[in-house]
């Protein structure tokens, strides 16, 4: 990669970075060029011929925000054997993001559903085919519990991936909205309890 080359990628990540804090503190609606621009010192101009429209920043934005949830979460889970052992790996690494990152900045995921749950449009369909593809993968590891036979055969695997996520919107709405510092224990402890109900 030459020079020119790297300087420009290093750029577009900057301006894809501003962005996403700027949609963590005030929403996706919140973010513009003119704003991002202003934060990282480059003329509107500048950011537009990097990434477009705003609409394609946004969605660099959920891109950006959805890359960094799959490392952070699901990849170090795929070192754990399939089954029930790779299912509460993902588990605990989601909790621990939460806890650790999403706390202070939010998840674009939970924030985002709400702020678009209304608003038709590419945007919305873009986070929505963000938010399925996660659940996609979530509801796999369940079946991969289920082949395994670490999950009763009569496991609904919607189900169950519905139980999980609904856990975890739980969870975000009492660290940030509620500042209830217990919890990561809490729902750590719901989330033992949840599992039990479906182990073999």
């Amino acid at each position: 990669m030459d020079a020119k080359t790297q300087k420009s990628e290093l750029t577009r990540a900057a301006i894809v970075g501003a962005a996403l804090d700027l949609a963590a503190s005030d929403g996706l609606e919140a973010i513009s060029l003119q704003e991002v621009a202003d934060r990282i010192g480059l003329s509107k101009s500048g950011v537009f011929s990097r990434v477009g429209s705003r609409e394609a920043l946004q969605k660099a934005v959920i891109d950006e925000f959805s890359r960094r949830f799959i490392a952070d979460v699901f990849v170090p889970a795929m070192q754990q054997p399939k089954g029930l052992p790779r299912l509460e790996a993902i588990m605990q690494r989601w909790l621990l993001r939460t806890r650790d990152d999403e706390a202070e900045t939010g998840c674009i995921f939970s924030a985002g559903a709400f702020e678009l749950d209304d608003r038709e449009g590419p945007l919305r369909d873009h986070l929505h085919g963000e938010v399925v593809r996660w659940r996609a993968a979530l509801r796999r590891t369940i079946l991969q519990a289920m082949d395994a036979r670490h999950l009763k055969p009569d496991t609904d695997p919607d189900q169950l991936a519905s139980e999980l996520y609904s856990l975890m919107l739980g969870m975000i709405h009492d660290v940030r909205f509620m500042r209830d510092g217990r919890a990561f224990e809490r729902t750590q402890a719901t989330l033992q309890r949840l599992l039990a109900t479906y182990k073999t």
